[in-house]
């Protein structure tokens, strides 16, 4: 692979360990891997489900060869990406159910965290590939979840896990092929540590206490949340006891620094709850001002209300009285215009009336002028010479009718 070639991105999917990566599964996994380099040294070694690849790539550091292989064909690019350049080192895809290497082609068989993710029918075929693959002599390093504390004491169910087991289940399945064992017990701890400057002595250099200000006595280590076992076909294929407690720390100290964060944190918060508990008790003191104002704003709602009620009233009062005005109104307009008409009528007869009068009046001076000549006429006839003349008038008369004159 060509040195500057960059690896293929590998996320963390919140089960499968990607450096980088802090807190106690950098630890837990770090650490399996540094136990196991003991067991590693000048063997030839198989990674079984190396994920990522770092630990194979840890352990290639004292192996005399070391191969990771994982199904997961992002996984190996991202392996091969970031650690292939390196001696003795080699990455390659297949499934630990059906390793791709011929029989008895290494020393150690290192496979954390692996057996959970198989079904029940898989694991046995799994360890079976693993007896397989090894060399007479060799041993496995293997570790698994304590279903009991890890799930049951938890109530909790990591999705990613197909098969968890009990201690005895784990025994009961490396009894065909490994028989032999050797376990140890891993468990992430806040502790306090001491030790000395020197090289670490012997096995018993190591002392655990547990207590509290009345009382300590020497640690009684219970079942730890995972399963760490050595184990061998044959009795002498086990490495002589090693140290009765291993620790680890990465090198920045990252759980430490973290835990001091958080203390930093927890009091920057409760600087924060102070102060949001100042800014409660002025709001608090604010909303209790805006309740007042609200209480009066209230009240002069309810005053402005009862006035509007009374407007209202008056309004409605005043509109009715309109719309009687208006009814009012109209039926003056009708009988002003049934007056109009009627008088319209009768200036109409008035003016007949007029002329009818005139007309009498010059009916009345003809017949006065009639009278008047009547009344001459009849003085006239009064008088003697009138009576002389009155038979030639007669005659003169009934001549003129006779000849039509």
């Amino acid at each position: 692979m060509h040195p500057h070639s960059m690896p293929a991105d590998l996320d963390f999917d919140g089960e499968r360990y990607v450096p980088g990566i802090p807190g106690e599964i950098a630890y837990e996994h770090w650490h399996r891997y540094a136990f196991a380099r003991r067991f590693a040294t000048g063997k030839r070694v198989l990674d079984a489900a190396c994920g990522a690849g770092y630990g194979t790539a840890l352990l290639a550091t004292v192996a005399a060869k070391a191969i990771g292989v994982d199904v997961d064909a992002a996984a190996v690019a991202h392996a091969r990406g970031r650690y292939g350049d390196r001696m003795h080192l080699r990455y390659e895809q297949g499934s630990v159910t059906a390793l791709p290497f011929a029989n008895a082609a290494f020393d150690t068989v290192v496979s954390y965290e692996t057996i959970e993710h198989l079904a029940a029918d898989d694991q046995p075929r799994m360890l079976a590939e693993f007896a397989r693959v090894l060399a007479p002599g060799g041993v496995i390093l293997l570790s698994s979840p304590n279903k009991r504390r890890y799930s049951d004491e938890r109530n909790f169910r990591n999705p990613f896990h197909l098969h968890e087991l009990y201690r005895d289940e784990l025994s009961r399945l490396l009894d065909p092929v490994f028989p032999h064992r050797r376990w140890f017990h891993q468990q992430p701890l806040y502790a306090s540590a001491l030790w000395s400057e020197g090289p670490a002595g012997s096995v018993d250099a190591c002392e655990a206490w547990s207590g509290s200000a009345g009382d300590v006595a020497p640690i009684a280590v219970a079942d730890g949340l995972y399963f760490v076992v050595i184990a061998a076909a044959a009795p002498d294929a086990l490495p002589p006891a090693g140290p009765r407690v291993s620790l680890f720390i990465d090198s920045g100290d990252s759980e430490f620094a973290r835990a001091q964060f958080n203390a930093a944190e927890v009091l920057r918060q409760d600087a924060l709850l102070k102060d949001r508990d100042a800014g409660l008790e002025r709001l608090t003191a604010h909303n209790a001002n805006l309740e007042e104002l609200v209480a009066a704003r209230e009240r002069i709602v309810e005053e402005r209300d009862a006035q509007l009620a009374v407007v209202n009233a008056a309004r409605e009062s005043i509109e009715q009285a309109l719309a009687a005005g208006r009814a009012t109104q109209d039926e003056v307009r009708h009988a002003l215009d049934e007056s109009r008409t009627v008088l319209t009528k009768r200036e109409v007869e008035l003016a007949r009336a007029r002329n009818a009068m005139t007309a009498m009046q010059g009916e009345h001076r003809s017949l006065e002028a009639a009278v008047q000549a009547q009344e001459r006429m009849i003085a006239y006839q009064q008088r003697f010479h009138w009576w002389l003349q009155l038979p030639w008038i007669r005659m003169k008369l009934g001549w003129q009718r006779w000849f039509g004159t």
